[in-house]
């Protein structure tokens, strides 16, 4: 996934990431092939490899050693082997670096800042604060925030949270619940960045009078390899287990609905979606799916074959992650939707399922939207958030 950095002043030798220890860290080789040593090493990983500085002796980069919810620049000088810590502040920086690694650009979020852009040096102490917008959404109400972590079934692994409560929220109520679902490799939906990582939707459905729930389960980026390769040959079943952890605990606090719980998802969430529709009757009132992935043979095999295997080395594991398998279950609203244009999950996923709907007597809505990709833009996506909401509020309220 990444390439190779060759050191200016010694071109014989380069930097190397690998997750051989179990976290993505940086290594130093030479030509031949040589391991001469590690560079950076412990329970967390490198997010982003900035470069080193001119004299090649220190390298820079950005990683979750503090906390994974979090992005902070560090360096290490490569042959005493020291660390140090550059930025200030909790939340999640993203660095752009100079060439000599004297000045650097924060672009910095928090979930008590909007976004800012601090020039730093090397010392990390801000020079000048280009930008600061501490809360761009002040004029709108939105609801309270609250991350913190579960444990997964394996009764040892933190799965990290996002709790939206519903604006003038109150405890005597009980509020329907929306699950905002993706659970897919490369992605991490739960963030100590503005709002959580959440978009101004998740919070528009606080406003319509929801509890807006999310989880990073196992499969998810930057907790390491064992977190996120636990998924291999068998997608939907770690992932499907955490979230319903993460059901489990939506539904024990006093101000949720337990009978009134719906779930979101798009592409790898719609697979997700409807996955935990199908295989968990009576645990969802509602589901809506968007692009959904529906046999995992259709899928793009740079993808698919990288966690699955093919279809022939893994024929078990396609045949339980194939949702066409689960229709007979379908029990509660569920909602559909896909660009008839889709290269990513073609449209044959939901097309199929459909079919198998009209062949086994159960009843799914369903909506396209003419010739849109595998994600909808402009007045197609306001219609987009217009339809989900809707569905919700006629079906899960």
């Amino acid at each position: 996934m990444h390439g190779l950095y060759f050191l200016e002043s010694n071109p014989q030798q380069f930097i190397w990431q690998s997750q051989r220890d179990g976290f993505n860290h940086l290594y130093l080789y030479d030509v031949d092939g040589n391991l001469i040593k590690q560079i950076t090493e412990g329970k967390w990983v490198v997010t982003d490899f900035l470069g080193l500085d001119p004299d090649g002796k220190t390298v820079y980069y950005e990683c979750t050693k503090d906390s994974p919810l979090e992005r902070q620049l560090y360096k290490t000088d490569i042959k005493k082997l020291k660390t140090s810590w550059i930025t200030n502040g909790e939340g999640t920086h993203n660095i752009r670096a100079a060439g000599s690694m004297e000045y650097f650009i924060d672009i910095f979020s928090s979930t008590d800042i909007a976004r800012a852009y601090y020039l730093l040096d090397e010392k990390g102490e801000i020079i000048s604060t280009l930008l600061e917008d501490q809360d761009p959404w002040e004029e709108y109400k939105t609801g309270e925030l609250d991350i913190f972590t579960i444990k997964a079934d394996d009764g040892e692994t933190d799965l990290y949270c996002r709790i939206i409560k519903p604006i003038d929220f109150d405890p005597t109520k009980k509020y329907p619940a929306i699950v905002y679902v993706y659970g897919g490799p490369h992605a991490q939906l739960v963030t100590n960045s503005w709002a959580g990582g959440a978009n101004f939707w998740l919070n528009y459905w606080a406003q319509q009078g929801y509890v807006v729930f999310t989880l990073d389960n196992r499969g998810s980026a930057n907790r390491g390899f064992e977190f996120e390769s636990i998924i291999h040959r068998n997608v939907g079943d770690y992932e499907m287990a955490d979230q319903l952890s993460g059901v489990d605990y939506l539904k024990s606090l006093d101000f949720v609905d337990p009978e009134k719980v719906g779930v979101d998802g798009w592409s790898y969430g719609g697979f997700m979606s409807i996955s935990l529709l199908l295989r968990n009757p009576g645990v969802f009132k509602v589901a809506f799916a968007g692009g959904p992935v529906i046999d995992w043979k259709w899928y793009e095999v740079m993808y698919g074959e990288r966690y699955m295997d093919t279809p022939m080395q893994n024929p078990e594991g396609y045949d339980k992650a194939c949702l066409l398998n689960y229709v007979g279950n379908l029990d509660g609203k569920l909602l559909i939707i896909n660009g008839t244009n889709d290269p990513t999950v073609v449209w044959q996923n939901s097309l199929t399922f459909l079919d198998e709907c009209i062949k086994q007597g159960k009843q799914v809505d369903y909506f396209v939207y003419p010739g849109a990709g595998h994600n909808m833009r402009g007045k197609s996506r306001v219609h987009l958030f217009e339809k989900i909401t809707g569905y919700f509020n006629d079906y899960l309220k």
